[in-house]
C-alpha cells in the first residue's frame, strides 16, 4: 500500500486557468522550494547526529578513533549504494511523497541507533539508515529540474543545496539543547533530532508538489522554453518516457561521457568534504588544542557561514550563462588555499576563518557539480544521474574520507589525512578543466543543430 502510494501520480484533469498560471506557478514553486529545503534539513539533522556526538560516543562507549571511522564508512557505503538504486527509484515515483518517506524511515532507525552501545549493530543500523537517506538527494534535485528553468535553476539549487549546510548547524543545536535537557544523555540526543525530523515529514506533504502537471499547471518546458543539451548536442525538453529503466541507464548514464567526468569530479570533492567535515572535532581537539564543546560549534559553524557564499556562487554561474565548470575551478583553488592554512596555522581564529571561508568554496562547486550532472540528461534521467553520482561520492569518496582517513590517522597521524586531502582537491581541478572544455564545446554544437 505505502509503495503504491509513492509512486508517480497522473496528470491533474483540473488544470488552472491560463490568467491564473503564473500567479500559481509562483506559489507553487515557493512551496517546493519550502519543502526540499526543509525536508533536506531534516535528513542532515538525522544524518549528522553521530558525527557530532563523536567525541562523547568515544570517551562513554570506549571507541577508538578507528572505531568511529569504521561506522561512518558504514553510512558511506549504503549511502553510495542507495544512490544509486533509490535514485532510479525516484525516477518512477512522486518526489515529493518519496522524499517524505525517507525522512520518515531515518528518524525511525535513529531512535534505535541511540539505544544502543554495540558496534556491530550501530554499523547496521547506520548502514540502514544510510539507505533510507538516499532517497532525500534525488526527490530533491528532480524536483528543481521539474519546476525551474535554466535562468532560475542555479539559484534555486543553491538555496536547496543551502539546506544541508543550515541542516548541520540545526543539528548541533538540537544536540546541544538535548544535552542541557537530558543531563548529557546520549540517547536522549538521538530521541530528540528523530521527533524535529517527524515534524519536518509533514510540512513536506503540506508544502510540495512532484511537478506541475500533477496539480494542473504546464510543464516547465511548455512554461518557459527549457531545454536540455545532451552531450552529442541534442535537444530534449520532456520530462516523461516510455524508456524502461535499463534503457535510460545505459543510454543516458553509462555512454554519457559527461557524467562519468562530473561524476568523479564530485566524488573526489566529496573526499575533500568529508575528509574535513566528519573530523572537525576530532582533529580540532587532538591536533589544534581546540575545547571539545567548543570544536562541536564549529562543525555547525563550518556548514552554516557557507550558506550565503553557495547563494550567491550558484547565482553567479546563473549568470555567467551556466558556466559552472570554470566558476567551481575557482572555488577549487581557493580551498587548496584554505586547506594549507587549516592544516599549518596553530592560531585558532585564522583556523576558524580558514573553515568559515572553506565551507562556502567545498559546497560550491559540490552545488554545481551536482546541477551539472542533471543538466547534461534528459528530465526523465535525473533520478539516475543523481543515483550514479552519489554512489561514487559516497562509496568512494566518503568512506575513504572516513575509514580510510581514520586508519591512516591511527598509524601515521594526522599529516596522512592532509595528503589525502591534497591529492583529492588536485584530482578534482583536472575533471573540472575538462569539464569546462566539454561544456563549450556542447554549447556551440548546440547552436550549430539550431541554426
Amino acid at each position: 500500500m505505502m509503495f503504491k502510494w509513492i509512486l508517480k501520480q497522473p496528470d491533474s484533469n483540473m488544470l488552472v486557468p491560463k490568467e491564473k498560471v503564473a500567479q500559481t506557478y509562483r506559489w507553487r514553486q515557493l512551496g517546493v522550494l519550502l519543502a526540499t529545503c526543509i525536508g533536506y534539513i531534516g535528513y542532515y539533522i538525522i544524518r549528522l547526529v553521530f558525527t557530532t556526538e563523536q567525541n562523547d560516543i568515544m570517551k562513554e562507549y570506549h571507541f577508538s578513533t578507528a572505531n568511529i571511522g569504521l561506522i561512518l564508512s558504514c553510512f558511506g557505503i549504503g549511502y553510495g549504494i542507495a544512490k544509486l538504486f533509490m535514485g532510479v527509484l525516484a525516477d518512477r515515483c512522486d518526489s515529493n511523497r518519496y522524499l517524505m518517506v525517507g525522512l520518515l524511515l531515518s528518524a525511525i532507525l535513529n531512535i534505535f541507533l541511540g539505544s544502543t552501545h554495540n558496534l556491530y549493530l550501530m554499523m547496521l543500523l547506520m548502514f540502514l539508515m544510510a539507505v533510507t537517506q538516499g532517497m532525500g538527494a534525488a526527490a530533491c534535485q528532480k524536483m528543481i529540474q521539474l519546476w525551474w528553468g535554466p535562468r532560475m535553476r542555479g539559484t534555486m539549487y543553491s538555496i536547496w543545496s543551502s539546506a544541508h549546510n543550515a541542516g548541520s548547524f540545526i543539528c548541533v543545536a538540537i544536540v546541544q539543547l538535548a544535552v542541557f535537557l537530558f543531563s548529557g544523555s546520549i540517547p536522549a540526543v538521538f530521541y530528540t533530532s528523530s521527533a524535529v525530523s517527524f515534524i519536518i515529514c509533514i510540512l513536506i506533504l503540506v508544502l510540495g508538489a512532484d511537478r506541475p502537471k500533477v496539480v494542473g499547471l504546464p510543464d516547465i518546458s511548455t512554461y518557459t522554453g527549457d531545454k536540455v543539451i545532451l552531450d552529442n548536442g541534442q535537444v530534449s525538453t520532456a520530462d516523461q518516457t516510455d524508456l524502461s529503466v535499463g534503457q535510460i541507464f545505459v543510454k543516458y548514464i553509462l555512454q554519457n561521457k559527461l557524467v562519468w567526468t562530473v561524476t568523479l569530479t564530485s566524488m573526489s570533492l566529496y573526499l575533500v568534504r568529508y575528509g574535513i567535515q566528519s573530523w572537525i572535532p576530532s582533529y580540532l581537539v587532538q591536533n589544534k588544542g581546540f575545547d571539545p564543546a567548543a570544536a562541536k560549534w564549529i562543525i555547525g559553524i563550518f556548514e552554516l557561514a557557507s550558506v550565503p557564499g553557495v547563494i550567491i556562487i550558484g547565482a553567479i554561474s546563473d549568470a555567467l550563462k551556466s558556466r559552472r565548470a570554470l566558476v567551481s575551478i575557482a572555488c577549487v583553488i581557493g580551498t587548496l588555499i584554505c586547506l594549507t592554512l587549516y592544516f599549518f596555522s596553530n592560531n585558532h581564529a585564522l583556523i576558524i576563518a580558514a573553515l568559515i571561508i572553506m565551507g562556502n568554496l567545498i559546497y560550491a562547486p559540490l552545488t554545481l557539480v551536482g546541477l551539472m550532472i542533471n543538466e547534461v540528461v534528459p528530465k526523465y534521467a535525473v533520478g539516475a544521474s543523481t543515483g550514479f553520482m552519489g554512489f561514487f561520492q559516497y562509496i568512494f569518496g566518503e568512506t575513504l574520507a572516513t575509514a580510510l582517513i581514520g586508519i591512516l590517522v591511527d598509524k601515521f597521524g594526522w599529516i596522512a589525512s592532509n595528503s589525502v586531502l591534497y591529492v583529492a582537491s588536485f584530482v578534482a581541478l583536472i575533471f573540472l578543466f575538462y569539464t569546462a572544455i566539454s561544456e563549450n564545446k556542447m554549447r556551440q554544437e548546440a547552436e550549430s543543430n539550431n541554426n
